[in-house]
């Protein structure tokens, strides 16, 4: 069996005709039937030459076993050095490996998950501290390293699951220290959002809920001058607020204060249905409906005296219809 090469090197000839000794190889490591047509040999190197077979598996499209034969100088047996799955140019390979916090997006948070943040979180500032101690979240001071004492915490994906609170984890400030004042005066976060923070927050929801979007661009009006718009509080208010409308598309979100949809408040007026005018009372005079009998006996009557007028009016007009006869009749005669 000729061997076709994809290197510049010629491989060894009797490394290229040892086939079987390379399927043998790969059928042992591989499962039955698993090994399919031999492809080709590389030569590695001088006497060195490594067979390539098509892989059977499935799952693994694309992926060859490889198995590298050689022999000494001037030696004519040749002997197994490794058998290998490798993958070819066209194999079906997995997504290249991204760290677990870059993998993270919106929505992959479920119940019962926990995400630490980096103690160096851009997103994030100190709340508080004083001159004479580092910041509570440097990675330095000394609230941060008996935090990790405690939680045997060093770096953010070590991280484990706790059934804990995570009030249980930190031990309550010492009175008098710069941490109990913070809290007795209600500035108990250790780290509130930076300027960055708040402006990466700020795109993300203009993005979603801002004056571009397709139902901004249909509303009637924008949110700042509705009734179901609740204000934020800081200098967010100046540009978001939460939309408290159930109808609306965005009920419960932070919504632009130039975003709007057709929930609006002031869109349309409901037509009012109208008012029945008031009952007219007249107790100044009584008005005479006949009864039953009385009724029916004045209906008879006026029906009989109908028709005999009707019988006498024909009769009228019967004689006078002669009459113009007999004249008509008596003018021809003459």
């Amino acid at each position: 069996m000729s061997a076709t090469t994809r290197s510049r090197r010629t491989p060894d000839r009797l490394c290229a005709d040892a086939v079987e000794l390379a399927r043998e190889a790969a059928q042992e490591v591989a499962a039955p039937g698993k090994v399919g047509d031999w492809i080709e040999a590389v030569a590695d190197g001088d006497r060195v030459v490594t067979h390539l077979f098509e892989c059977q598996e499935p799952g693994y499209r694309g992926w060859r076993w490889a198995s590298t034969v050689a022999r000494a100088s001037r030696a004519k047996v040749v002997t197994l050095d490794e058998t290998v799955l490798l993958p070819g140019p066209d194999a079906l390979l997995a997504p290249e490996w991204v760290p677990w916090s870059e993998r993270l997006r919106p929505g992959d948070l479920g119940p019962g998950d926990l995400l630490p943040t980096e103690a160096q979180d851009l997103r994030l500032e100190p709340g508080f501290w004083g001159e004479e101690e580092l910041p509570p979240n440097s990675p330095v001071s000394e609230e941060a390293e008996h935090l990790a004492e405690v939680s045997g915490l060093h770096d953010v994906e070590d991280a484990e699951v706790t059934h804990e609170p995570p009030g249980a984890v930190a031990e309550p400030p010492e009175r008098g220290s710069i941490r109990a004042v913070a809290e007795e005066l209600g500035m108990g976060r250790s780290r509130v959002l930076s300027r960055y923070g708040l402006h990466t927050a700020a795109d993300r929801w203009e993005d979603a809920h801002g004056p571009e979007s397709p139902m901004a661009q249909a509303a009637p009006a924008s949110c700042i001058s509705c009734g179901f718009l609740v204000p934020l509080a800081g200098s967010l208010r100046q540009a978001f607020g939460v939309c408290a409308n159930e109808f609306s598309p965005a009920d419960g979100q932070v919504v632009a204060l130039t975003y709007g949809c057709g929930a609006h408040s002031e869109a349309a007026v409901m037509p009012q249905p109208p008012q029945p005018p008031p009952p007219v009372i007249d107790e100044t005079r009584a008005d005479a409906f006949p009864l039953g009998d009385e009724a029916g006996s004045a209906g008879g009557g006026a029906g009989s005296g109908a028709g005999s007028g009707s019988d006498a009016g024909a009769d009228a007009d019967a004689g006078t219809s002669g009459e113009g006869a007999g004249t008509g009749g008596a003018g021809t005669g003459s």
